[in-house]
């Protein structure tokens, strides 16, 4: 099980239940008791911040000792990792290895994202294909756009979705529905004006379900 040290807010921030220090920037929990590093014996690891995902590994491979830190996100209501604590002697040499390959690297990431790059163009023109099945009379062009644009990695719209990559209609037809909403109904300025996003909904389903009835029509 790991060690998790927490970083609290910085109004949060309180004083250790055996030595008083504090207001401390990081601290565990010991039956529900606030402690700090130097009572806990972790005075000696130092931070490393979350976001180089190769030293983070190294580092935590090289050192004897480690520690999870963890902090609060109240709008997500759960803890979230930002980083470890570990030995400093494990994160110079964990820096150290990282240096030496760093071309190597480099060159990796550089054929990942052109690997990458080239799935999604596939991908992209193979659900323009599919959405052209289901609609007919979809435009071209229309079809490439919506393609395009729920599809991009990293945006989490239903064309990232597992559904969607296995082409499954339901997904592709919720994909262009949406579309539909934002680019041929008033759905937009209703929401800008204040009307809640159900009713917004509700207003615009008779014009989005036309457009669909037309593009699921033969030419």
């Amino acid at each position: 099980m790991d060690l998790v040290v927490i970083e609290p807010e910085l109004h949060k921030r309180r004083h250790c239940a055996e030595c008083r220090q504090g207001p401390l920037r990081f601290h565990i929990l010991e039956f529900s008791a606030v402690i700090c590093l130097d009572c806990a014996d972790l005075a000696h690891l130092v931070y490393l911040p979350r976001g180089n995902t190769a030293l983070t590994r190294r580092a935590r491979e090289a050192s004897s000792l480690w520690a999870v830190v963890i902090r609060h996100n109240k709008r997500r209501k759960r803890y979230e990792r930002q980083g470890l604590l570990v030995e400093e002697t494990a994160l110079a040499r964990a820096e150290s290895a990282c240096l030496a390959d760093a071309d190597s690297r480099a060159r990796r990431r550089a054929r990942d994202a052109t690997r990458r790059a080239a799935e999604d163009v596939r991908f992209t023109a193979t659900l323009t294909t599919k959405i052209l099945h289901l609609f007919p009379s979809c435009p071209p062009h229309r079809a490439q756009a919506i393609a395009t644009h729920t599809s991009q990695r990293g945006s989490g719209r239903v064309g990232r979705s597992a559904a969607a990559r296995a082409l499954d209609e339901a997904a592709i037809t919720a994909a262009v529905r949406a579309a539909i909403r934002h680019e041929d109904t008033p759905y937009d300025g209703l929401l800008m004006s204040g009307v809640p996003r159900w009713k917004a909904r509700a207003r615009v389903a008779p014009a989005i379900e036309a457009v669909l009835a037309t593009w699921r029509a033969a030419p």
